[in-house]
């Protein structure tokens, strides 16, 4: 349910969340492998290239190649690097990736107690989607989902071999500023001082994560893998098994 209808129901606690490698135990968009998944993070982390390619050189008035860009985005370049057809692709993730162990719980306690889960990934809606369904049940299919979509190639389409590319959310160099979907909610109690303010959590691991970091009151980063946001010393970073085993009922 999205922002303002997500507020309709008063909660006291709003779970913003990363999908790929937080909620589940593996990042399904490694695309060319982990290795270079890794080296197109911390180059991006030192400012070696960015996230999502922003055609900066072309507001200049500065030629673009096609290695210019390669060079630029670690994202789109890794995307183009599966051919296998959507469906397939979607088959194949369900087949292999698995949930966090304590998600499960977790969402059942957070829709017990009235706690708004909202995903905001740099992966694609249709996949999330899918591995949501296929893990939790259909009861997944609440779940609001912030995130890229999926569109046919020119002259092709998504069941083909090499007929699928991201479309991405927004301009933004992360491809989809998960800040964006956050600022709102700061903006409308910031507007209405008196009104009750829930306390937002984020829960991430990677540098797609960097915007929304900043945007919440806790930030929880994956053990393991949240120096990416630790880094960058950003807020509080918890590390964190799943938020279950930091589930606190003073904050309900």
């Amino acid at each position: 349910m999205p922002y303002p209808e997500t507020l309709d129901a008063k909660p006291k606690i709003i779970f913003f969340t990363d999908f790929d490698g937080t909620i589940t135990l593996k990042d399904n968009n490694l695309g060319f492998g982990e290795q270079l998944r890794k080296k197109g993070n911390l180059d991006t982390l030192n400012g070696k290239i960015t996230f999502r390619y922003v055609p900066l050189a072309l507001a200049l008035g500065t030629p673009l190649s096609d290695s210019n860009l390669r060079r630029r985005d670690s994202f789109w370049e890794m995307m183009e690097s599966v051919k296998t057809p959507f469906p397939e692709c979607i088959k194949l993730l369900c087949e292999n990736i698995k949930l966090d162990p304590y998600f499960k719980d977790f969402y059942q306690w957070s829709r017990n107690n009235k706690v708004p889960v909202i995903v905001l990934s740099s992966g694609m809606t249709p996949i999330i989607r899918s591995l949501l369904v296929h893990l939790l049940g259909q009861e997944a299919e609440e779940i609001e989902i912030v995130s890229n979509e999926v569109v046919d190639k020119a002259g092709k389409t998504k069941d083909q071999e090499d007929g699928w590319q991201l479309k991405y959310h927004d301009d933004s160099g992360y491809g989809h500023d998960k800040s964006l979907t956050i600022r709102p909610y700061a903006k409308h109690f910031a507007d209405r001082p008196n009104d009750p303010r829930p306390t937002m959590l984020y829960a991430g691991d990677g540098v797609s994560d960097l915007s929304a970091a900043r945007e919440t009151d806790l930030l929880f980063a994956k053990k393991g893998h949240g120096e990416w946001l630790l880094k960058l010393r950003l807020l509080l970073a918890v590390e964190f098994q799943m938020l279950i085993q930091h589930r606190s009922h003073n904050l309900l």
